[in-house]
């Protein structure tokens, strides 16, 4: 009985249609990342637009609102001294833990303003950490800056970079986007090749 091998021409059309199939799914993988660093990019305008819409609408800025707890029964105030204070939201009385539920009261962004748990009060950005807004004056990738900042934490390191040549400079280091902690950035200021950042963007 004769035993019946592939050809060389059935096994280069196996090899063309496994080519093809690999090559769709890595362009289906990229049209995701892309979508995501775009929709990444929505939320940090969204957020600063919210920070804002909140400042014109009543004065201050959203957790630093004095009056506050005379606008919404339960809410706490702020100081009233033109800064949001606290860096990263830990603690549920500083004020860049209340900024965000001033701004859910205001019901110009969406969730529970009663909610005064860190981990859950603070928004979560597209690649899954948290999201953070403040102000006042720190030093991040080498540079003192001021002014409204707009943190994102745990973000993958091929997204930062991708989010850092879409409205920066590209750099790691430099820039009003720059990395704050996590992975250390490589030299001439190059985004580490894997791992995770915390990235502060100022505006």
């Amino acid at each position: 009985m004769r035993r019946q091998g592939f050809t060389l021409v059935e096994l280069a059309i196996v090899l063309v249609i496994i080519g093809i199939i690999m090559g769709a799914v890595l362009k289906g993988q990229e049209l995701i990342f892309n979508a995501k660093v775009k929709r990444l990019q929505n939320q940090i305008k969204e957020m600063q637009a919210a920070f804002y819409s909140y400042y014109d609408r009543y004065g201050y800025y959203p957790g630093d609102d004095p009056t506050a707890s005379s606008r919404w029964s339960g809410a706490s105030d702020g100081d009233g001294d033109g800064l949001v204070e606290g860096g990263y939201c830990s603690a549920s009385n500083e004020e860049s833990c209340i900024l965000w539920s001033h701004l859910r009261y205001a019901n110009i962004i969406s969730g529970d303003p009663t909610d005064t748990t860190p981990s859950s009060m603070v928004p979560h950005h597209i690649f899954g950490g948290q999201l953070d807004m403040f102000t006042g004056t720190y030093t991040v990738g080498g540079q003192t800056r001021s002014g409204l900042w707009i943190t994102l934490r745990h973000l993958e390191a091929q997204a930062a970079e991708a989010l850092d040549r879409a409205i920066d400079d590209g750099k790691c280091t430099t820039g009003s986007m720059a990395r704050y902690a996590g992975d250390n950035c490589g030299t001439n200021g190059t985004y580490p090749s894997s791992g995770y950042l915390d990235v502060w963007i100022n505006f």
